[in-house]
């Protein structure tokens, strides 16, 4: 840390957060631009911006994007989001925190089988959908569903990628965080429902006419290709099945997804410039220069000392150290992305189970995760999620600025990792 260049990375990351913070320059721009000037100033080198795991750029989370984005691409095709969106209006009768509280339910649900980014890449068009059926603004039902993902992602293995390098660092299992965290990812769900229920309430207007409107559709009459609905649905499910049983085949999802995307775009009609079309190039572009900038601050020792720091503080103090990482790990999460941070976090905590004579549940594990995952709700750039549907949102015409979702953000943020302080007190120390 006492090298210039890790000074000057720390100048850039800053300088760049703060102009994503004030959109006066659009953020792809300025991810882009602080990437270059981590590699102009020898913060890190093209071999590891390209090429390192620990400090480059995610290429697992890039083409798991991709991939996704294009089966999505050529499901929306199929009318599909169109048939979805009425169902789930008819559903709920039409009355808004009804549909809300339906897609939240939905997004927790599937964000613990799938990742939350593939939940958010199938949920926000039919979210769209409901808004456009219903006049409603579609930011609050967007942010909301981000919460969603991101909590009900904490729930498994599979959930969220900080889990996934949690459960390979520490040798857990899918059940162990079943058993661990999935208990309070429920309860979590429904404070969210409760919070939403208060935060967006001027949202929830209810229009009698557009109500009788939309119960007269037939949902079946908006599927216009019926064979390529299949063929999508088909594999859809496969790439499901694929993400599923990762601890079983050992394909990345980002292997699963390009397989899906390549099948689909083989088998269906679909012109492949069309389905390319699809994909969210800016927000892949915006990820890429995001990990550059990240790999900065590692690369230089930034990351590594703030975490040294961090380890020191905890020491052997078990409950002490649990409160600390939880709590740490959510403020650095919402601020940096938690994937990396994860990643560098990882070994540290190995270190200090280790030390404490812990085994590979030890509670400093379910500390870091539920920090983790459930700080990346705290901004805009938290989690891979929050920037999936930002991105969407701006493509649809529908922006959602960084300080929209953050005020949101911190106030759910404080509430469920509050709560989850006490749960790990509860459960680990006053009633182990």
């Amino acid at each position: 840390m006492n090298d210039w260049h890790s000074w000057a990375a720390i100048v850039v990351f800053v300088g760049a957060y703060a102009l994503i913070i004030s959109e006066k320059i659009h953020r792809v721009a300025v991810a882009l631009g602080g990437a270059g000037l981590m590699l102009a100033i020898g913060a890190t080198d093209d071999v590891s911006a390209f090429y390192s795991e620990d400090s480059g750029i995610d290429w697992n989370v890039i083409f798991l994007l991709m991939g996704m984005m294009m089966i999505v691409g050529v499901l929306k095709k199929t009318g599909m989001f169109e048939y979805l969106a009425i169902w789930a209006v008819k559903r709920a009768r039409a009355k808004p925190f009804r549909v809300m509280a339906m897609l939240v339910v939905i997004t927790a649900l599937a964000s613990a089988l799938l990742d939350n980014v593939t939940t958010v890449l199938l949920i926000a068009p039919v979210t769209l959908l409901v808004c456009e059926r219903l006049a409603l603004p579609a930011a609050p039902f967007l942010i909301a569903e981000v919460f969603a993902s991101n909590i009900g992602g904490t729930a498994t293995l599979v959930g969220d990628p900080p889990n996934i390098i949690i459960a390979s660092r520490a040798g857990l299992t899918f059940n162990d965080f079943l058993v661990h965290l999935a208990p309070l990812a429920a309860v979590l769900v429904v404070v969210l429902l409760l919070l939403c229920r208060v935060m967006f309430r001027k949202t929830f207007v209810y229009d009698e006419d557009r109500a009788t409107e939309i119960m007269a559709l037939e949902e079946r009459e908006a599927i216009s290709d019926p064979r390529l609905l299949v063929q999508g649905l088909i594999v859809l499910t496969l790439v499901v099945a694929g993400f599923v049983l990762h601890p079983v085949l050992h394909y990345e999802p980002s292997i699963v997804a390009l397989l899906g995307a390549g099948l689909l775009v083989a088998l269906s009609s679909v012109e492949t410039p069309d389905v390319l079309a699809e994909v969210e190039w800016p927000t892949l572009a915006f990820f890429a220069g995001l990990f550059v900038m990240i790999g900065g601050l590692i690369d230089t020792g930034v990351v590594g000392e703030i975490s040294k720091q961090l380890a020191k503080a905890i020491g052997n103090n078990q409950l002490g150290g649990s409160m600390t990482l939880l709590g740490g790990s959510a403020v650095l999460s919402g601020i940096v992305d938690n994937i990396p941070y994860v990643a560098t976090m990882a070994p540290i905590t190995s270190d200090l189970v280790r030390d404490m004579g812990g085994s590979s549940g030890h509670v400093l594990w379910w500390a870091l995760a539920l920090g983790a995952d459930l700080g990346g709700n705290a901004t805009a750039i938290g989690a891979s999620a929050n920037v999936v549907v930002l991105g969407i949102a701006e493509r649809n015409r529908q922006p959602i600025s960084f300080w929209q979702f953050t005020k949101y953000g911190l106030v759910v943020t404080a509430a469920t990792v509050t709560i989850a302080l006490a749960y790990v007190w509860l459960r680990y120390f006053a009633l182990a």
